[in-house]
């Protein structure tokens, strides 16, 4: 089990991460590199080599290997990203960049999201040098970059230029999974995830006549891209079951003591109570309108108006979302991918799941853990490419009120230190056995 220093290790390794700016803005604004330097030289004093990889100057990526001890079994992918999302420090009760430990909770933008797992990952590993443990299959542990846009200097460029460093890759544990949702019953339950909807972030381009904004239009391109931007705002898509979200409604009903009515979805959530959070946003394709673009003169008619719409879509039904998507926008109207990236979903089955449950029930011995689907996107998409199976598995023990989800991109995101010591230990129990 991990020791004491570990549990030492993760609070200031995160810590030590948060105060390392490493802000995403999205157009190749960003600079993991120092990040990364970082990284690689504590893995390189826990005896694992660190290759640093960069797609362009200062998006740097940071892999290793841990050989194991049974040649045959396949290789397992650990991975985390370094980057995180923009904060205004004006927002926030403590400067996003500090890192500072104040009444035993880490503060600081990628606190969740999600140094706290790179520091967990870095603490396990140096723990074993220690000790002279080495897993039973090989562990291959990634540290990416520009996760947090298209991850195109990160996870896709490893995956398509570096793929002989997955070698044998079957399986991979990533962000958003296993953390405490409390269920406002008394109940802990922790999701670890095995599928992620498709990112179709969507461009839409109406055209029409241009002219003076004083004559009567019929062919305004604002009026046709505002009608069909409210028919997509406005539309309810069919309720779509995946395995993984069966699997999740009916471990939660059975939690709840309710029929598992999978006909009835939307009557099953009203009775799930707070853990309907878990999976209502993962029972049907979505399509929110979020950026509009039209004009530069109050009294001109544009010929052009553009907007962009985040869509997501569950395994197996990109073609319905396109048809959908073709009928929504209307006459006068196209639309584009402007990002696209493949929905996944990963088999429950499986002796890995398996042995997530196992290293989360043996830490929270009343807590159940369910699977679940995440609404958005990690870099297990990329990681697909090879063939690779992504899990959603950071372990993090919250205590109740803690609205861990909500901190994800949030003002004043934080963890707290006993999360970071439950999260190691558990990481460390799954990681020796996996």
């Amino acid at each position: 089990m991990a020791d004491a220093r570990a549990c030492d290790e993760v609070v200031a390794f995160t810590s030590d991460l948060i105060r390392i700016d490493t802000t995403n803005r999205g157009g190749g604004d960003c600079r993991e590199r120092p990040a990364a330097e970082y990284t690689a030289a504590l893995l390189a004093e826990a005896g694992v080599e660190p290759v640093l990889l960069e797609r362009t100057p200062g998006r740097t990526n940071v892999v290793g290997r841990i050989e194991g001890t049974d040649p045959a079994a396949d290789a397992l992918l650990v991975h985390g990203h370094l980057d995180v999302v923009p904060a205004e420090a004006a927002d926030w009760s403590v400067h996003p960049f500090s890192g500072e430990v104040r009444d035993g909770v880490v503060w600081g933008r990628g606190a969740v999201d999600m140094k706290n797992m790179d520091a967990m990952i870095l603490a396990v590993l140096r723990s074993w040098a220690r000790e002279g443990v080495r897993p039973r299959r090989d562990l291959v542990v990634a540290f990416t970059a520009d996760e947090e846009a298209s991850a195109e200097d990160g996870a896709g460029f490893l995956a398509d230029r570096h793929p002989e460093l997955f070698e044998g890759c079957t399986e991979a544990v990533g962000e958003s999974g296993a953390f405490t949702f409390h269920d406002g019953a008394g109940r802990e339950i922790y999701p670890i995830a095995a599928g992620e909807r498709g990112t179709g972030w969507l461009k839409l381009t109406a055209r029409g006549r241009a002219g003076h904004g004083s004559k009567v239009n019929r062919e305004n391109a604002v009026t046709r891209l505002a009608a069909a931007v409210t028919r997509i705002g406005e539309h309810t898509w069919p309720v779509r079951l995946t395995p993984t979200v069966r699997a999740a409604l009916t471990a939660l009903a059975a939690l709840h003591g309710v029929e598992p009515d999978l006909d009835d979805v939307d009557a099953l959530l009203a009775k799930l109570g707070p853990a309907a959070a878990l999976v209502e946003a993962t029972v049907r394709n979505s399509a929110n309108p979020t950026v509009l673009e039209a004009g530069y003169k109050v009294n001109v008619i544009p010929g052009e108006a553009v907007a962009l719409v985040d869509g997501r879509y569950l395994p197996g039904t990109e073609d319905e979302f396109r048809a959908t998507l073709d009928l929504l926008t209307g006459p006068g109207v196209d639309w584009e991918f402007h990002h696209r990236e493949v929905a996944l979903e990963a088999p429950l089955d499986v002796p890995l799941f398996a042995g997530m449950r196992a290293a989360v029930e043996e830490f929270a011995p009343e807590g159940h853990v369910v699977p679940y689907c995440m609404s958005g996107g990690t870099d297990a998409k990329q990681f697909s490419r090879l063939g690779i199976n992504g899990y959603g598995f950071a372990p993090l023990r919250l205590p109740e009120g803690f609205d861990y989800q909500a901190l994800f991109h949030g003002v004043d995101e934080r963890v707290p230190v006993q999360a970071l010591h439950f999260g190691v230990r558990v990481l460390d129990r799954f990681l020796r056995t996996a």
